[in-house]
C-alpha cells in the first residue's frame, strides 16, 4: 500500500530557516515552497523536489488566485517576516504598515485560504514568532507589535480549529544565524558573527519535530534559544 505524504507549504523559504526546513522535510513531505526571489525558489526546488509558488506578502489581494492551481495542503509554516528596527518617536506610519502587512495580515489572510485544504487533512499551522513576540525591547516596537499580533492570531485559531482537528503552534527563536540578523546587526552598528547565534538547521529542526509530532500530542508554544556555549 502506497503512503500518501503530507504536503507542507512554507513561507520565506528561500531564507535562512525556510530553506534549512525545506532540506529537512525533504526526505518525507512534499513540498510547497513560497517566496518572491524567483531564481532562489527554482534553486531550492531543484534541490529538494518541490514546487514554486511566488507570493507577494504586500499583496495578499492576489492570493487567492495564486493559490488557485494549488492541490492538497497538510501543514502551513509561516516562516517569511520583515524587519525594521528604530525607535517609536522615529518610525512614521510606512514602516509600521509594511512590517504589520508582511508579519501579521499576510500569515491571516493566507491561513484564512488554505485552512479548508488543511481541515481536510487534519494538519498543522505553524507560526514561526520570534523571541520579540514575547517581549518587546526598546527599538523594537513595530517588529515586536507584529509579533504580538501574530501570537495573538495563533491562540485564536488554536482554539477555533482544535475541532477540526488542526494542530496550530508557534515557535520563538531567539537570534539566528539568517540574512535577516545580518541586516538586525548593521542597524544595531554591530558585527555580524555568525557563529554567535543559533544555527538555522537548529531552528529547522525543531520545527520539523512539531510538524512530526504524534498526533496524540500538540504543541502550542516552543522557545528556541542559544544552548551553552
Amino acid at each position: 500500500m502506497s503512503v500518501v505524504r503530507p504536503v507542507t507549504l512554507v513561507t520565506g523559504a528561500a531564507g535562512g530557516i525556510g530553506a534549512a526546513l525545506a532540506r529537512r522535510l525533504a526526505a518525507g513531505h512534499d513540498l510547497i515552497l513560497s517566496g518572491r526571489n524567483v531564481g532562489a525558489l527554482e534553486a531550492l526546488c531543484a534541490e529538494v523536489g518541490g514546487a514554486a509558488l511566488v507570493l507577494d506578502l504586500t499583496r495578499p489581494e492576489g492570493f487567492a488566485d495564486a493559490l488557485a492551481g494549488v492541490g492538497r495542503v497538510t501543514n502551513v509554516v509561516h516562516n517569511a517576516g520583515v524587519v525594521e528596527l528604530g525607535a517609536v518617536a522615529e518610525q512614521g506610519h510606512g514602516v509600521w504598515s509594511h512590517t504589520l502587512a508582511v508579519n501579521v495580515v499576510a500569515p491571516a489572510e493566507l491561513t484564512r485560504l488554505l485552512l479548508p485544504r488543511v481541515r481536510a487533512e487534519r494538519g498543522s499551522v505553524v507560526f514561526v514568532n520570534s523571541g520579540a513576540g514575547l517581549r518587546a525591547n526598546a527599538g523594537w516596537g513595530s517588529y515586536a507589535a507584529s509579533k504580538f499580533g501574530l501570537k495573538a492570531l495563533a491562540d485564536a485559531l488554536r482554539e477555533e480549529e482544535a475541532g477540526a482537528g488542526v494542530r496550530v503552534s508557534s515557535v520563538y527563536p531567539g537570534r539566528t544565524a539568517t540574512p535577516m540578523q545580518e541586516k538586525v546587526r548593521s542597524q544595531e552598528g554591530a558585527a555580524y558573527t555568525p557563529e554567535a547565534f543559533i544555527d538555522p538547521d537548529s531552528v529547522a529542526a525543531t520545527i520539523e519535530f512539531v510538524l512530526n509530532a504524534p498526533r496524540d500530542a500538540t504543541l502550542p508554544d516552543v522557545s528556541v534559544r542559544p544552548g551553552p556555549r
